[in-house]
């Protein structure tokens, strides 16, 4: 099965990168994810600034990150004598160089790091929201390399399709989306303390939970401006994830949070997965899901869901979480006509797929 996309002049064996973060942050990092089979290599978010980083930094629920980690902890300087020209021994695949924050950062930044780097990464996600800001950021890095240039979009933004139209007109060549949600908030209750983050008790929220933002977005971007190269980041843990944001309108995708709630070997388990669930849903490659169209089938109208009753354990999880109370267990799980609202949540939540509901027909 082929898993290698294409793109601004750059060949990945597989679509699967690592994000910006922790698991990139030196030499020794960068050298473990090679060898994980990825299909290019992102550094960790390289500065002008020392950060100043509260210790815990990072927190690990079920399904999502709370990090404040920051930057990069390691100066430009070090990336520029020692890990960056140690990767280049080794570099068999395209690297991605991550870089924030500031128009006077790039300034610096870029003409110390292109000669390392086959793509730049901006973050944007400490710069505001204001698109005349980021737009000379842009325009500032344009001037200084003919790499490819991937901004980094923050969800905060409130006008994602005018950042898309701005990063086409001004030298982009496309846009890394999402970064992490924030701020959040983790509490402990039994020292009254907010527990992780900040100086205000703030971080940020990555992982699995906002897959579906990230998703969005992505789609979104891809509407305003179909000339750009999309590379979808937020929430994926599986090849099917993967396989979600190539159809919704990326080219690659990142991860790296479920790397640190499951374990760094997920790397490599989503990449052997790949071909599996390619065939599972009937693609022939990755280029073939890039190349499909994304429908939409939106119906306002549906049918009484149905139980198969062979599958049903009767664990009544449907009728304990039914918003209209329409579930009920009798001789077996019914369904009362008046009160279902056809919503879908009970055909969602079986945990053996007991439950279907058909659109309903037209008269």
């Amino acid at each position: 099965m082929n898993l290698e996309t294409r793109f601004d002049g750059l060949v990945f064996e597989n679509p699967l990168m690592p994000a910006a973060g922790p698991l990139n942050g030196d030499l020794e990092k960068l050298t473990f994810l090679l060898r994980q089979g990825l299909g290019g290599i992102v550094t960790k978010t390289i500065s002008t600034r020392d950060p100043h980083i509260p210790k815990p930094c990072i927190f690990g629920a079920r399904d999502h990150i709370q990090n404040s980690e920051l930057w990069s902890e390691h100066p430009l300087q070090r990336w520029v004598e020692e890990f960056l020209p140690g990767f280049m021994k080794i570099k068999d695949r395209p690297l991605i160089v991550s870089v924030g924050y500031s128009k006077e950062d790039m300034e610096v930044l870029i003409p110390a790091l292109d000669r390392f780097a086959d793509a730049f990464e901006v973050s944007t996600h400490y710069v505001g929201s204001d698109l005349t800001v980021i737009q000379e950021i842009l325009r500032t890095i344009r001037r200084q390399t003919k790499k490819p240039i991937y901004m980094k979009i923050s969800p905060h933004l409130p006008d994602p399709e005018g950042f898309a139209r701005m990063v086409r007109d001004h030298g982009g060549s496309g846009i890394v989306a999402i970064n992490s949600l924030g701020p959040t908030l983790a509490i402990d209750l039994e020292s009254r303390l907010a527990s992780h983050g900040n100086d205000k008790g703030y971080s940020w929220l990555s992982g699995p939970a906002i897959k579906p933002v990230a998703l969005a977005m992505i789609h979104r971007l891809k509407q305003a401006a179909p000339e750009l190269t999309l590379i979808g980041v937020g929430g994926i843990k599986s090849a099917t994830d993967v396989l979600e944001f190539l159809l919704a309108g990326a080219s690659a995708v990142q991860m790296l949070s479920a790397a640190l709630l499951v374990g760094k070997d997920l790397y490599q388990k989503i990449i052997a997965d790949l071909p599996g669930a390619l065939e599972k849903y009937h693609f022939s490659s990755i280029a073939d899901v890039i190349s499909t169209r994304l429908g939409i089938d939106v119906k306002y109208e549906a049918s009484l869901p149905e139980l198969i009753e062979s599958k049903c354990t009767r664990c009544r999880l449907c009728e304990r979480i039914c918003p209209y109370f329409a579930i009920e267990m009798k001789d077996r799980i019914t369904f009362d006509t008046d009160k279902c609202f056809r919503c879908g949540l009970c055909v969602a939540k079986c945990p053996t797929g007991a439950i279907l509901m058909a659109p309903k027909e037209s008269a």
